[in-house]
């Protein structure tokens, strides 16, 4: 006969798994694997072909930059942003760490920046 276990009844939740005697942290692991993911940029499919086209190069400097901006904006609880140098311009969705769109220093005169609320020197 099978027999229902009380729900509740010898199982502890919330406990920290143990391996080879030591505790692990597992909510602690998942908060700094979103941390880390967190300070990674990424470039919606619009960006990339726009980066493309522009000419805009996407190097490791260029990319850590973007990271911190979006960092530094986290911090103020900016939602969307324009991070920017005198030779391009990136719109930064802040909460998904995701750039939509690129622009060089020459398209960046021409335009008005609309639904920002935060801009980061780059």
């Amino acid at each position: 006969m099978i027999q229902k276990i009380a729900q509740g009844a010898g199982v502890r939740q919330n406990a920290p798994s143990t391996q080879g005697g030591k505790a692990k942290n597992t909510a602690g692991f998942g908060a700094m694997l979103q941390g880390e993911m967190q300070k990674q940029v990424n470039f919606s499919k619009h960006a990339i072909s726009r980066a493309e086209e522009r000419g805009i190069e996407l190097t490791p400097t260029l990319m850590e930059k973007l990271a911190g901006s979006v960092e530094k904006a986290q911090e103020k609880g900016a939602k969307n942003i324009l991070a920017f140098s005198d030779t391009q311009a990136f719109i930064i969705n802040v909460p998904y760490g995701r750039v939509i769109t690129t622009m060089s220093g020459e398209e960046m005169r021409e335009n008005i920046f609309t639904n920002i609320d935060g801009a980061v020197l780059l």
